[in-house]
């Protein structure tokens, strides 16, 4: 279908939580589901409004790996179109990045796009530079071994590979994420019941000048005395110590339970006057009360899901602690994008969040 025949959505980066997310899901939703877009007041509310360098980068690259057009743009634009190309993917794109920008989030726009690409094989994408771990994004020991096993499960493989960490304020990451495209409908998501859980599995990075101190180690013993405490389950923690341009500790913990779910403590990143000790327990601590009541879906997961539950023709729903502030937002958003209601049901200790 000709996106030129189409009338522009018009969309305000200001509504909801105001964020970088609304201008990353519309992008990726005005290729996946070929509607062109413009998009004002870009992060209107924040202390430095308009796009940052990761959102340029992320804008750009889409629009290289669709073939469409975007507006000329450049750090601190408040407004830009976009109007999604052809129905091919190229097959391999380089990203550079100059600073600590989250890989995970500049991925997200083309992750969502790709859904829709179904007559292409593959996409590999070679990113230079960039953070692995950084504050307010998805780490990527936490794509890599909770959002993407997910997605895997429902019939959309991602495979990333970290060749060199990044960290704030350099980054200088080295990754290679390879993106195939869904054959097929993808499974409903039925995510209400984390079931039995017999493993916190998780991996912890440390730069090798903190080896000394054994910061690791540390996080590490302090992680598992607290689920000790707490849970009567085992750990399998592992950490490493990796040499990049600027010193960082970043920590995910996860667990598998028998009914497919997994749920995680997102990235815990370690931050001057906070010790190791209190690291791992604050990881611990926050995937503890996920078990302990059931919960499928930790708060980080679901706003990576809701956009497949857009695209999923079939009703889908899951069960979280809360719906936060960007989850209401994104599910606005995909109202604007698709005629499909919502139903937000709350609990006592949890909420079901259900598209129809």
């Amino acid at each position: 279908m000709n996106s030129e025949n189409k009338n522009i959505l018009e969309i305000d980066g200001s509504m909801g939580e105001g964020g970088g997310a609304i201008l990353r899901l519309s992008a990726g939703f005005s290729v996946l589901f070929d509607r062109p877009i413009h998009i004002y007041n870009i992060r209107a509310d924040r202390s430095r409004p308009g796009l940052r360098l990761q959102h340029l980068l992320g804008l750009k690259s889409l629009a290289e790996l669709t073939s469409s057009k975007l507006s000329e743009c450049e750090v601190g634009t408040t407004e830009v179109k976009f109007e999604p190309g052809s129905k091919r993917l190229k097959p391999k794109i380089d990203i550079n990045i100059r600073t600590a920008a989250s890989i995970g989030l500049l991925l997200q726009p083309i992750q969502i796009a790709c859904l829709g690409f179904n007559q292409s094989e593959k996409v590999f994408i070679n990113l230079n530079g960039g953070g692995t771990l950084g504050k307010w994004a998805p780490g990527l020991n936490y794509l890599k071994h909770v959002t993407y096993q997910i997605f895997k499960h429902l019939g959309f493989t991602i495979n990333l590979q970290v060749r060199k960490y990044g960290f704030y304020p350099k980054g200088g990451a080295v990754t290679t994420c390879e993106i195939f495209p869904p054959k097929n409908d993808l499974r409903s998501i039925n995510l209400t019941d984390l079931g039995n859980v017999d493993l916190i599995a998780g991996k912890i990075v440390c730069t090798t000048n903190l080896s000394n101190a054994h910061v690791a180690e540390r996080i590490k013993s302090s992680a598992e005395n607290r689920i000790e405490k707490e849970l009567d389950l085992k750990t399998d923690i592992r950490f490493e110590y990796v040499k990049s341009l600027s010193t960082g500790v970043g920590l995910s913990l996860w667990a598998n339970g028998d009914t497919g779910a997994i749920i995680s403590s997102g990235t815990v990143l370690g931050e001057k006057n906070i010790t190791s000790e209190e690291v791992g327990k604050m990881a611990a601590n926050k995937i503890i009360p996920y078990i302990q009541k059931n919960i499928p879906v930790d708060n980080y997961l679901s706003d990576q899901l809701l956009p497949l539950m857009a695209y999923i023709d079939t009703p889908s729903k899951m069960k979280v602690s809360e719906v936060t502030n960007h989850a209401k937002t994104n599910l606005d958003l995909i109202k604007k994008f698709i005629d499909r209601d919502y139903n937000i049901k709350k609990s006592t200790n949890f909420s079901t969040i259900k598209l129809k």
